[in-house]
């Protein structure tokens, strides 16, 4: 972002602190892990700038693969119903799998995506989102990694949008929109 914020935007999380907390993780994961290999899984869109970091910091053997849902209508709110939009690739079974989100709100597509990675049998399965809000989860879920707990405000930046806007902004701001 320019030294000037765009109207309706408040940064939250500025790129050097996003930057230290992912390396952070990273770290965890490579002493949680140490010597066995991870299979990470981006739930898209808006995990992608967030899995193309945290995997930089890892130091173990990695590989990749990408699953999208759709649980937003229309604006900011979810719709309550979680779909299927693209599956995985290949096969996860016996593999150490993290999930890794952009942001953990109500918990129903964490949720949904446990349900439905568990009965693929993986070795075992892990959560990292960046964002966590606070006290909205509808569905409890445990998550292993969190980057940070914010507020319950709608973000934007670093992967998050709004009708695909702002993902590529290197901060995460709060987003203000206009009723």
């Amino acid at each position: 972002m320019s030294a000037r914020e765009p109207e309706g935007l408040r940064v939250l999380l500025r790129r050097r602190a996003i930057e230290r907390r992912v390396a952070a993780m990273g770290r965890q994961i490579s002493r949680e892990l140490r010597g066995r290999p991870v299979h990470f899984i981006a739930v898209l869109k808006g995990a992608s700038i967030f899995l193309a970091d945290l995997v930089r910091e890892v130091s173990l053997d990695v590989s990749l693969d990408f699953i999208a849902v759709s649980s937003y209508a229309e604006g900011t709110h979810s719709s309550g119903q979680v779909r299927l939009t693209k599956d995985l690739d290949s096969s996860i079974e016996g593999l150490d799998v993290i999930l890794v989100e952009d942001i953990l709100d109500s918990g129903l597509t964490m949720s949904y995506l446990e349900r439905i990675l568990l009965q693929r049998r993986p070795g075992s399965l892990r959560i990292a989102a960046l964002l966590a809000k606070r006290r909205r989860r509808v569905q409890p879920i445990e998550v292993d990694y969190v980057g940070f707990r914010i507020p319950n405000r709608f973000v934007v930046g670093y992967g998050l949008d709004y009708g695909e806007r702002y993902r590529n902004l290197r901060d995460i701001c709060v987003l203000s929109l206009a009723r």
